[in-house]
Formats: structure tokens, sequence, C-alpha cells
């Protein structure tokens, strides 16, 4: 070719960079929460102050920045909650500027409508009576988490979209399709549909779009020393709520935590891992499940998740 016909040859277009796997389960999740602010009338999204959340409130503003998002956040406080993840939800919340409702599960038993066989009894299961108290109170018809199907395996079972009555339950067996990815999130009054736009997404993910995205997360995800006894096969954090029995010799271990919930059933994992990066490491290599390892109230039976989804449970 002649200096003059490369002159006039038209330009190429450099090859667009290879998208990653994070980059495709981002752009996913960003559709479905658009999906639901444009589809659901009163939407709102859970925001506990844990991991996955921190990760939904990454992908909220990437699909609605730079205006407001399109729904409030909602915590349902169950009373025993870690302190450290309570600042964390409270600062993150004050950086974004956004809406947080705060439901207690302390007003339920006040209500009559939360009974506990105890007073240091796990309240995680009871949040779901509090949470439909706040869907009826506000007329949510679309409740927006951080669920993911690697989590448990009743969680296996749900849909993106996951359709609840109006008692709030879920019926495993009727459950809407999802072909081409096509949601549909009609409902009646009274009804409404959780939805779960990591749902595809692993505990190594999130880990690893966490080191990514650079989020900030509370500090108890990371190793730190702490005081703990061995239980079951688990290491229990001793505190106020969970002092150790008759028998039981308490140690200071580097632990961290895979996941976070009420204090009465959320075990940490002994590690050593400090940063997102070390954690990305440690993830992959595991052998145990996220709750199978960290969840008191999910060995007590193999049908314990999907009876509390049934009943109303995120």
């Amino acid at each position: 070719m002649t200096l003059a016909a490369e002159a006039h040859a038209p330009l190429r277009p450099a090859a667009a960079p290879a998208r990653s796997h994070l980059d495709w389960l981002e752009s996913e999740a960003i559709f479905i929460l658009r999906e639901v602010a444009g589809e659901c009338g009163n939407p709102m999204l859970l925001f506990s102050g844990g991991k996955d959340s921190a990760v939904l409130l990454r992908l909220a503003e990437k699909a609605f920045r730079p205006g407001r998002f399109p729904f409030p956040l909602l915590h349902i406080d169950t009373g025993h909650n870690f302190p450290e993840v309570l600042a964390f939800r409270d600062r993150r919340v004050a950086d974004l500027g956004e809406r947080l409702i705060v439901r207690r599960v302390e007003e339920s038993i006040r209500r009559g409508t939360v009974r506990l066989r105890s007073p240091d009894e796990s309240r995680n299961a009871a949040q779901s009576v509090t949470l439909l108290e706040a869907i009826s109170e506000f007329g949510f018809d679309a409740a927006i988490g951080g669920a993911r199907r690697d989590e448990e395996k009743a969680r296996a079972k749900e849909r993106v979209f996951s359709f609840r009555d109006e008692y709030g339950q879920w019926d495993p067996r009727n459950q809407r399709p999802e072909l081409w990815d096509l949601y549909n999130p009609r409902v009646r009054g009274g009804e409404h549909v959780r939805v779960f736009p990591i749902s595809n997404w692993t505990e190594l993910d999130v880990w690893q779009y966490i080191a990514r995205e650079g989020l900030d997360l509370p500090s108890i995800y990371y190793s730190h020393r702490r005081p703990v006894v061995r239980r079951n096969g688990l290491l229990v954090p001793v505190t106020d709520l969970t002092p150790p029995r008759a028998g039981e010799r308490v140690e200071a271990l580097p632990v961290r935590f895979r996941t976070v919930g009420d204090i009465p059933c959320t075990c940490p994992v002994e590690s050593r891992a400090a940063t997102p990066e070390e954690i990305v490491v440690e993830t992959a290599s595991t052998q145990v499940s996220e709750r199978g390892a960290t969840r008191m109230d999910d060995q007590t039976s193999d049908a314990s998740m999907e009876r509390r989804k049934k009943e109303g449970y995120f």
C-alpha cells in the first residue's frame, strides 16, 4: 500500500479489553437493580453493614449515581449486633447521604409478635417477623438483599426475583421462570418480591470485588485477636451474650468473621488474613461453606434455612 493509500485507509478501532468475570457479574447486578427501580413501585434495599450488603451499595452507586438511590435502605436490628458493624453501617450511610430506616426486633418483642424462649436466645430467625412488619408498614413491594446461592443449599433453590405471598411466605415449588434473564416483578396488594442481584456470585467473587473496588468493611472481617471457646466444632466468641460454659477454656486466637449476623449465632474462623487479597487466597482454598463454618443456627437441622425462608426469612 502506498503512503497516499495508507493516509485514506479507514481507521480500525482498537480492540476492546477483555472483560473479566467480575465485570460480567457487576453488569448483571446493575441490570437487576435497574429492573427493580423501573418495574417496582416501592422497593427498598436491605443494608446491615455486612460485606455482601456493602457490595450491593457499591453496585447501587454504579447503577444510579450521580443521582440519589431510587429506594431507601432498611436494616432490621436484632439488638444483638456487633458494635463494629453498626458503626460501619451508620458511617457508610452518612457518607452516601442516603435514607436509612431501622426497625428493631425489640419493638416486635414489646408488641408481642416475637416471643423468645430465653433473653440470650439468638434473634436471627426473629428478624423475619420484624422485616414483614416493616414491609407492611411502608408498603414495600420489593426487598433487595445480598443473599447468594453458594451460602447455603436452600438458597440455591431460589430465583433472582423471589415471589412472596401476602403472608411473606416463599413456596419453592411455585417459582416464576427466569428464562433469558427476563424477570417478573408483578405483585398484588400485600405481596412482594425479594430480589438478589448477587445471587450468582460466590464468596470468592465478593472478596475479589472488594479488593478490586477498595471497599471499606467492618474491622471484624479481618484478622484480629479475640477471646473464644471451642464448642461443637466452632469457635464461639466470648461476649456478655455468649459467656463460656462450665469446663470450657477461653483462648485468645487470631480470628476473622466470614459472615456477620446476630452475636449468639455467629462464629469467627481462625485466620491471620488481614487484607482482602489475603482473604481471597484463603477463601480459594477453603473446603467449608461460609455459613457452615460460622453459623450455629444453621447446624440445628438440614432444613432449618429452607423452613425459615418459607416463613419470611431473607
